[in-house]
């Protein structure tokens, strides 16, 4: 108000006053907020062996008695009182900073003895489809009564009009099978996707017989070889056009190929098309040169096959959809460890071979990393110390 003279200002308490106020305890009825500095007797809990192996310290939990005992002050009086040094005490918290995860050797076991096992199964569903093909042979119907069927691409090609198409499949099958060799041989992990290339394999043909078997399609090429039927099955017979079959490993380029009645579906696009995926999935991004010539590879030899008239158009397609699905549908299940229980969420987990794939991938325990290395010890030709030449 007007006329009032402003109070002159309270002078600053003397210096004994502050210490008093700094450094004396508080008691039950004084309240403030406090410092996080300690002002009881320095220990070393080190010297005296209480600091805990492996523990990480942190400062960040203020103690109780500190709170109540030393006072939030001005930053120009904390000057006159230097802090004391902080030191650990018994009652801190110790945290234990886990390390990352590190993908080494045990998240990639070789399981050589899986390997072996997948191999064993591949060979014998090989061993049942050369067995299949050679009972249907006694069941296709003469191709002198009974025609082609009708086809959206074969109705367009004439026969023996591109009879080189199939030796020139083969041909790529054959380089896309020694692409698809190196490629396992020389990966890092090879004994894991040799593993799971064999288990698709042996999947592969086991469903090839059964669509075999049920259907039996006429000749789709007149002037195709055919070995004449011998109006009879006996074990003798089956086993040795299966071993005759087994001897040219399923090809025709090398005149063992001679019974018919193997079309659906084509195990020739089956081999095309797994060779492309599992060079994609396994090899680095960098490498889009192998990636392009494996896809065209699979490309060009199933339109050899076609115009060939060595298949149906739908042995092709559902070749190709069968392989593909199974492999996708593999991996999935092989990347994400979630889905490699089985549950009433998990319908991946219901398909049919599911029991050999929880196998076989019980112990890798994440993506198979693209890496390759020399499989071969660097010293193998080294020139050991004891000898003299």
């Amino acid at each position: 108000m007007a006329g009032e003279h402003p109070l002159p200002p309270e002078p600053m308490p003397p210096l004994d006053t502050i210490s008093k106020m700094v450094l004396e305890p508080k008691t039950g009825s004084q309240c403030d907020y406090g410092s996080f500095e300690d002002t009881r007797p320095l220990q070393d809990p080190i010297a005296n062996g209480t600091e805990p192996a492996g523990a990480t310290e942190t400062n960040a939990v203020p103690e109780v008695d500190d709170l109540s005992q030393e006072p939030l002050i001005p930053q120009e009086w904390a000057l006159k009182f230097p802090p004391s040094p902080r030191r650990l005490s018994p009652q801190h918290v110790k945290i234990d900073i886990p390390t990352p995860a590190i993908r080494d050797k045990s998240a990639f076991p070789p399981e050589k003895l899986k390997t072996l096992y997948a191999f064993l199964l591949m060979s014998c569903s090989m061993v049942a489809t050369t067995v299949t093909l050679a009972m249907v042979h006694e069941r296709v119907p003469d191709r002198n009564e009974v025609g082609p069927l009708p086809d959206v691409v074969l109705d367009h090609v004439k026969e023996n009009q591109f009879g080189w198409g199939l030796y020139s499949s083969e041909i790529l099958i054959m380089c896309s099978t020694t692409a698809t060799f190196l490629v396992v041989f020389f990966h890092k992990h090879r004994f894991i996707v040799g593993r799971r290339v064999f288990l698709i394999l042996c999947l592969l043909y086991l469903m090839r017989c059964v669509t075999m078997s049920v259907t039996v399609l006429p000749m789709a090429n007149k002037t195709y070889y055919c070995s004449p039927k011998a109006n009879s099955t006996s074990f003798l017979l089956i086993a040795g056009r299966a071993l005759h079959l087994l001897s040219g490993f399923g090809l025709s380029i090398n005149g063992q190929h001679v019974y018919c009645g193997d079309y659906l579906y084509s195990g020739h696009t089956v081999i095309l098309v797994l060779c492309y995926l599992v060079i994609q999935e396994y090899t680095p991004r960098r490498c889009r040169l192998l990636h392009w010539l494996a896809w065209s590879a699979a490309v060009a030899g199933m339109v050899f096959i076609l115009i060939s008239r060595a298949h149906y158009t739908v042995d092709v397609v559902v070749a190709y959809y069968v392989t593909t699905r199974l492999f996708w549908i593999y991996h999935t299940l092989a990347n994400n460890l979630e889905l490699k229980q089985s549950g009433p969420n998990n319908f991946l987990g219901r398909v049919w071979w599911f029991p050999a794939f929880r196998y076989f991938e019980a112990n890798v325990g994440a993506v198979v990393p693209k890496q390759f290395e020399w499989p071969f010890p660097r010293r193998i030709f080294a020139k050991h110390p004891n000898r003299e030449c």
